[in-house]
């Protein structure tokens, strides 16, 4: 009755498709950023940034 095989997978394709499809793989070219050049939204994305940097430091520190 099918005892003592491995159980198969139902699906053939899961085996052969990748974890991230090819449009949303990054070609490894960092972006220029560059103050003078910064909107509004980049001046917030960045205070944001550094203050979660901020946290993350303190946080170590405490340990």
């Amino acid at each position: 009755m099918g005892r003592g095989r491995g159980q198969r997978t139902r699906d053939k394709n899961k085996a052969s498709l990748p974890q991230v499809p090819k449009n949303l793989k990054s070609d490894g070219i960092d972006e220029e950023f560059s103050i003078e050049l910064a909107d509004q939204e980049d001046m917030e994305a960045l205070a944001r940034a550094n203050a979660a940097n901020q946290r993350v430091k303190e946080k170590t520190k405490n340990q």
